[in-house]
């Protein structure tokens, strides 16, 4: 009977040892319950706020992200907008500015047909008064300005 109680006293012992685990390991959640609800705060509620703050938070953002990215693309049609309208501009300042420079030639060469006309008589002229000592006739005046008169309506046309 000895030797039976040995070892019903060497079974004893793990079965205490697991009892005082049990019992220290309820104290233990009993302790930090009782602190959760004495402190009204708890891991997992501050993880859930924590959670949402950063959800709205993305939210937000993203919302702003959107609101920009709208305000962008307006702003840059209108940009396309102004620059379709400079560029047209720019093209009808280049019609005008070629239409003038084709003026300004035209009137050029009327220009140098005059001068070379009105040499021409100043020419004719010298020459009738060094060829003839009294004053011409006003017929030949006539003549010589239908002459020339002839010649800048010519290059006129050309």
């Amino acid at each position: 009977m000895l030797e039976l109680a040995r070892e019903n006293s060497g079974q004893g012992q793990p079965i205490a040892l697991a009892a005082g685990a049990l019992f220290v390991m309820l104290a233990a959640v009993a302790a930090i319950t009782l602190w959760r609800t004495y402190t009204g705060t708890s891991p997992e509620l501050d993880r859930t706020v924590a959670a949402r703050l950063l959800q709205a938070r993305a939210t937000q953002a993203s919302e702003q992200l959107v609101e920009k990215t709208k305000g962008l693309e307006v702003t840059q049609q209108e940009s396309i907008d102004q620059l379709q309208m400079v560029q047209e501009q720019l093209q009808q300042m280049r019609k005008q500015l070629a239409a003038q420079q084709a003026d300004t030639k035209r009137l050029s060469e009327q220009m140098s047909a005059l001068t070379e006309a009105i040499d021409g008589l100043r020419q004719s002229f010298a020459s009738a008064q060094s060829s003839e000592p009294s004053s011409p006739a006003p017929s030949h005046h006539h003549a010589l300005r239908a002459r020339a008169h002839a010649r800048v309506s010519q290059k006129s046309r050309d």
